[in-house]
């Protein structure tokens, strides 16, 4: 019988870092920790409430990050 795989870890990496950056670079440091999936948000988009481990979000405004937050 095949071994249950465990999660693996998120990146050590903190979220507020993020904000006030451009889209792009945001975009670009999250890979470069890391993160395996980077999604951006414009304000007030209606998304699904899953937690995805090894995601990161960013709400977009004016090509800035405004918030950030895990999964």
């Amino acid at each position: 019988m095949a071994p249950i795989p465990s999660p693996s870890a998120e990146p050590d990496d903190a979220t507020g870092a993020y904000v006030g950056l451009r889209a792009d670079d945001a975009e670009r440091r999250a890979r470069q920790h890391g993160w395996s999936t980077v999604r951006s948000l414009p304000p007030g988009a209606i998304i699904t409430l899953e937690y995805l481990r090894g995601r990161i979000n960013f709400e977009v405004e004016h090509d800035t990050v405004v918030r950030c937050w895990r999964g």
